[in-house]
């Protein structure tokens, strides 16, 4: 056997032993997690919650960074074009991950090559109205829409998130005429909706309880298919307009080409944070449940809901550009 032959073998040898060693060794730093919405919104309180207790499981600490903009659309080219190391990670809703691509003509990255790592939670949604809306049922609300076409309008966290398409679904199926309004994430919207500048929007649960709570906004009807038992006198939408449902969800994926060592790594640590007791507790007392999916069972889901909002977008004309 040559001299050159036995250096290639003990190359490959010495090859195999390192490259499991760096799997191991992962993380070695911090990881940082990108919210592509600003601080107050579902996202961002999931992420963070999420993120304080990944060190335990990874033994290094998790930062959350809010890159807001355009429907998500900014936060998510940056996690894309990021290193495929498992160093940043992208949580968000549904709209950068299934959505957008059928919304807007053109995007700077492509959301079916972002690799997934867990179905992180879901939150139900609820329609609001500011206390001023005459309309205390959705059956009211609808029949003063009905009456007054274009003088309602809705906020939403911007082009193409669940608030903006769960109220274009609405319009379509009441058959009702209000104007969108769309925010730089849920915190603004909220904001000027407790001020009185605009009418209703469609929330995650998760940052408008404590305004139910208090008062300052009135929840009209919730988006899953069952009534919640934290507001069961709260009816559904379904109830005045069966077949509809929308459930914000939230999903963690790294950048295209990222190992499979990492990605699996990364899914047990979120399913382990999310089955401890005081995880548990905290995203319930905000109407978010945790799933920890594995990443294939994220890359089916993806694909059954990327078909569904795609029709629900087809059907209203909803666009972006």
């Amino acid at each position: 056997m040559s001299s050159n032959l036995i250096g290639r073998i003990l190359f490959c040898i010495l090859l195999a032993c390192i490259i499991p060693a760096n799997a191991q060794e992962y993380p070695s730093k911090p990881i940082k997690i990108i919210v592509p919405f600003p601080p107050g919104g579902g996202a961002d309180i999931v992420a963070r919650i999420v993120a304080e207790k990944l060190s335990g499981q990874l033994g290094q600490g998790a930062v959350v960074e809010n890159r807001s903009g355009a429907g998500g659309n900014i936060g998510a080219e940056a996690v894309f074009r990021a290193e495929p190391d498992g160093y940043t990670l992208l949580l968000t809703t549904q709209g950068p991950l299934v959505v957008n691509k059928s919304l807007y003509a053109k995007l700077a990255y492509d959301p079916d090559a972002f690799v997934p790592i867990s179905l992180v939670a879901a939150s139900q949604g609820v329609l609001l109205v500011n206390p001023k809306v005459p309309a205390s049922s959705i059956r009211e609300l609808i029949a003063y829409a009905k009456a007054y076409p274009d003088r309602l309008n809705y906020a939403s966290q911007g082009i193409g998130t669940t608030a903006h398409l769960a109220a274009e679904l609405f319009k379509s199926m009441a058959q009702v005429k209000i104007t969108h309004i769309p925010y730089k994430g849920t915190g603004p919207a909220l904001a000027d909706m407790l001020a009185g500048q605009v009418d209703m929007m469609f929330s995650e649960l998760s940052a408008a309880s404590s305004y139910i709570r208090a008062g300052k906004l009135r929840a009209i009807a919730v988006g899953n298919d069952k009534r919640n038992p934290i507001m069961p006198d709260v009816p559904t939408v379904s109830e005045a307009l069966p077949g509809f449902v929308v459930m914000t969800w939230y999903g963690m994926v790294a950048p295209p080409a990222t190992g499979t060592a990492i990605t699996n790594r990364l899914s047990a640590a979120v399913a382990n944070t999310l089955k401890q007791p005081d995880v548990s507790k905290r995203l319930l007392d905000l109407s978010v449940s945790g799933i920890g999916s594995t990443p294939a069972e994220l890359t089916q889901f993806m694909k059954q809901e990327r078909e569904r909002w795609g029709q629900v977008i087809r059907t209203t004309g909803a666009r972006a550009d």
